[in-house]
């Protein structure tokens, strides 16, 4: 696949309540750090538990099991159902590197995502990389 993926423990985070103003300190969950390089693609793929993203840096283009496309910016989240009938690919189309923060954490030695083969009607230009 076309990603990359490192385990992080982030650290806690040091804000102000959102109603209170005193400060407070918000611990972001530990997971995995995914990165996706210019015109790389995660191939068609799904996970065996749900999984929650948020885009740190550049623009995460998603085609789903039905072939619709989602299109993630910095800064936004989205989550991935687990099981077959939820597969998906991912893929930059930007010129800068797609960062993502994803949770859970697995352990150690679990494949993060199980590649498959394409759903029916898509076609090798939905990711070159990684045709059906």
């Amino acid at each position: 696949m076309g990603a990359r993926r490192t385990t992080t423990a982030r650290p806690p985070v040091t804000g102000f309540g959102m109603s209170t103003g005193k400060a407070c300190v918000t611990t972001i969950p530990a997971g995995h750090e995914i990165v996706i390089p210019p015109g790389g693609c995660t191939g068609w793929h799904y996970h065996r538990m749900r999984l929650e993203a948020v885009v740190l840096a550049g623009t995460l283009t998603r085609v789903l099991h039905d072939l619709t496309v989602e299109v993630h910016r910095p800064g936004t989240a989205f989550v991935e159902p687990a099981g077959m009938g939820h597969i998906h690919l991912g893929h930059n189309l930007g010129t800068e590197p797609v960062v993502l923060h994803v949770t859970p954490r697995l352990p150690e030695g679990t494949a993060f995502s199980i590649p498959t083969p394409a759903p029916s009607g898509a076609t090798p230009e939905v990711c070159r990389q990684h045709p059906h």
